[in-house]
């Protein structure tokens, strides 16, 4: 297989409340443009969990804000730079529609369910959940709600029901939280190309093209 002939690789490491992972997903996108003569590059999202410590069904968005910035005015002044940085990349951040702060086990386990049936609707549901929590406010905690997204994806809502009841895929979750914590990501969106080239942050995409190139000029053995 030629080089030209080889899809590109691309991992992510990302928290779906993670605002700047959803700003990430579209400069890697716009940094994706104009390769539509090569194979389309495949995609894996890894599970981060910013705030692995909340309770199951999530905590007051108000609540969460007042502990983490020092309430709604501390949150507004760290959100600017996040929002501004949306308008760039067409994300219409609307952090006032958001009641819960929720725990992404679930989420994670959905996106890592939906990956194994189908990784290309998996990442539009991955595109999904952002949207619904950032955009519309929902709460991506709630079963009901992690169905409808899903179904809005192409899947089956009484498979994806069946399979949020249960435990499945809760340890692998937390595993994969866990090794991305040792290999040393600290913070998402994470990126890594051709399993070999690691790039860290909502870079800008000619960061992202330039890193592309890079991992694709000295391709896996």
């Amino acid at each position: 297989m030629t080089e030209e002939s080889r899809p590109l690789s691309i991992e992510i490491v990302s928290d779906v409340v993670c605002p700047w992972c959803y700003i990430g997903k579209r400069r890697l996108e716009a940094a994706l443009a104009g390769r539509e003569a090569r194979p389309a590059p495949t995609l894996r999202w890894h599970a981060f969990q910013l705030n692995p410590d909340l309770p199951a069904g999530g905590i007051d968005r108000r609540g969460y804000l007042e502990n983490k910035f020092g309430g709604s005015h501390g949150a507004a002044d760290a959100y600017s730079r996040v929002e501004a940085a949306g308008r760039e990349v067409g994300i219409p951040f609307a952090f006032d529609r958001i009641q819960r702060q929720p725990n992404t086990m679930d989420a994670h386990r959905l996106i890592a369910w939906a990956q194994a049936q189908d990784p290309l609707a998996a990442s539009d549901l991955v595109e999904r959940l952002f949207r619904a929590f950032f955009v519309e406010g929902v709460d991506i905690g709630e079963t009901d709600e992690l169905v409808r997204v899903a179904a809005e994806s192409g899947f089956e809502s009484a498979a994806v029901r069946a399979w949020l009841v249960t435990d499945a895929g809760r340890a692998d979750v937390a595993a994969a939280d866990r090794r991305a914590h040792e290999l040393g990501i600290g913070g998402v969106p994470f990126f890594i190309f051709n399993q070999r080239l690691g790039v860290s942050g909502a870079q800008p995409p000619e960061v992202l093209r330039a890193a592309i190139e890079q991992a694709e000029s000295s391709p896996i053995e």
